[in-house]
């Protein structure tokens, strides 16, 4: 099904999931889920294009610098890929900061980004790489390879969320918050996860109107409850915690120092 293990940006490698993370990629669900993909990108994207456009349109009228945003991100097995969003942020703002997460208030974001963000609009160019066929609408959050060596040192199997394709949403986007520090990340690896170990029709048409519910403002917990949305349990976040070695709670220390200065994650 998938090698052993394979190269990955940066020295990285992919390697087969953990044995408690039956993986649903034999099953008759992959080949079903490629076609709704495609049929339900192909027509967001006629329904929602002159949205999209006027979007593009207000952008380029409110800031210098392109309307469309393309970054590199890690997609199946660890295959990089180019995301396209809409622009939210002021151009070429890594510049002099370097790679860097997003984070609440940031000054990067613009105005009308700020309110691209929070309705999820600036996404909808991602339904192209659905239909190329580098995206699935729903599935785990795409990473940057910048950080994610970071990430596969510091969470026991982040890899194995490479198993499937990205998504647009997933179900750790529907029911947690941003990150501010590790354990969130650890925490959303373990929704990752544990919607592979379920992924079906049923769930992704609940997480989808979970998606729509979020976009509006609807709370969390609400949305988990109204469609009756699985969750990461305690011992599924802990397996994903390092070991309590010498070594380790050194280098628990060492990060815990460094997410002080890192900016807070900003989801998908």
């Amino acid at each position: 099904m998938f090698p052993t293990s394979r190269p990955l940006t940066d020295g990285l490698s992919f390697r087969r999931p953990f044995a408690s993370v039956s993986t649903a990629t034999s099953n008759w669900y992959v080949p079903f889920k490629l076609t709704i993909d495609l049929s339900l990108a192909l027509l967001l994207l006629i329904v929602l294009g002159p949205m999209i456009l006027i979007l593009m349109a207000l952008v380029k009228l409110t800031s210098r610098g392109p309307a469309l945003y393309r970054q590199v991100r890690l997609g199946l097995e660890g295959r990089p890929y180019t995301i396209i969003k809409i622009r939210t942020m002021v151009q070429d703002c890594e510049q002099l900061s370097g790679p860097q997460w997003s984070r609440a208030g940031d000054p990067r974001i613009t105005r009308l980004g700020g309110f691209l963000r929070r309705c999820h609009l600036d996404e909808l160019p991602q339904l192209w790489n659905v239909i190329r066929g580098e995206m699935s609408l729903v599935g785990p959050r795409p990473e940057r390879p910048v950080f994610i060596d970071r990430l596969e040192k510091q969470i026991p199997n982040y890899l194995d969320r490479l198993q499937v394709r990205p998504g647009i949403t997933g179900l750790a986007q529907v029911q947690l918050p941003a990150d501010s520090d590790l354990e969130g990340v650890r925490r959303k690896v373990a929704y990752d996860l544990c919607y592979i170990q379920r992924m079906g029709p049923w769930l992704d048409a609940r997480i989808l109107v979970g998606t729509i519910f979020k976009s509006v403002g609807v709370p969390f917990d609400l949305t988990r409850r109204l469609m009756w949305l699985p969750c990461a349990v305690a011992e599924e976040i802990d397996r994903l915690s390092p070991d309590d070695s010498d070594d380790d709670q050194e280098e628990a220390a060492g990060l815990d120092a460094e997410s002080e200065r890192t900016p807070q994650l900003q989801p998908i």
